[in-house]
């Protein structure tokens, strides 16, 4: 086994909704395969996430054959949605930002409404090529990515992981450690690498897919929530407030940009060429 290599891929069919993790995946200009195309929006039209609803970590997606999802929640029957016809196009609001997007079928958004106890809608992202570019002042010209926060990949390691559970058990909230992986969202997780070594990967190879690694990942109140009950804390947050700020992020992980598409495996060895 390589020194470097990927223990675990994720992928995140329904944005903010629990995934999937494949023993390989496919990798798209504008990120994984499956991941984060489909996304809830209220009734004003803005994109939903667990920063407003912790209990979408409950749900779960996973993704079919020719990009459907089948859809799964506490107290709740299975729902099969699949990719809406080509249509209209609905704006919504991402991060302040519009992005153009196809209304999925009523009851994915009932099956949704059902659960969360508010009207909300499903909505599709038809063609990640065109629909939305990567945030302007990390991007190279064409770069796109799909409804993910801003950028195609989120590369974790495991031995940051451990780093920042052994600060947390020395801080002031030790009793919420050790945090799981899960509580990040990443796409790639890898092990062999030292504590924060990411931080300065700017070009990796893994698979047939080469990255160019954009900027650390800046991390938000989601982090707090167990997604494995929805309760919030206040870790990670508390612990990379005092060790782990870079500029204005509280930083764990790298987001990377595919700069060629391929197909990524469990145990593919990752190759850092910058």
């Amino acid at each position: 086994m390589a020194n470097l290599y990927v223990r675990s891929l994720h992928v995140h069919p329904v944005k903010s909704v629990a995934g999937a993790a494949p023993d390989e995946v496919a990798v798209e200009p504008w990120g994984l395969s499956a991941d984060r195309r489909w996304a809830l929006v209220d009734s004003a039209g803005k994109v939903i996430t667990q920063r407003e609803q912790p209990r979408l970590a409950l749900a779960s997606a996973r993704p079919l054959e020719g990009g459907g999802v089948a859809v799964a929640a506490p107290g709740m029957a299975g729902l099969v949605v699949e990719v809406p016809e080509p249509g209209p196009l609905e704006p919504v609001a991402l991060f302040g930002k519009k992005v153009e997007t196809v209304v999925a079928a009523r009851a994915g958004g009932d099956w949704f409404s059902t659960y969360l106890g508010i009207p909300v809608r499903l909505v599709h992202m038809d063609d990640p090529a065109v629909r939305r570019p990567v945030d302007p002042d990390y991007a190279l010209p064409g770069e796109t990515v799909s409804l993910a926060d801003g950028y195609p990949v989120l590369l974790t390691t495991l031995a940051s992981l451990d780093a920042l559970n052994s600060l947390i058990a020395r801080g002031d909230h030790p009793e919420e450690g050790p945090l799981p992986m899960d509580r990040f969202r990443p796409n790639v997780v890898v092990a062999g690498a030292e504590a924060w070594a990411e931080d300065g990967w700017r070009r990796v190879a893994i698979g047939d897919a080469v990255f160019r690694g954009a900027r650390e990942c800046g991390r938000c109140i989601v982090t707090t929530s167990d997604q494995r009950t929805a309760e919030r804390g206040k870790e990670p947050l508390k612990t990379l407030a005092r060790h782990r700020r870079i500029g204005k992020s509280l930083a764990f992980g790298r987001l990377l940009v595919p700069v060629r598409t391929g197909t990524v495996r469990v145990g593919d060895e990752v190759r850092v060429l910058e």
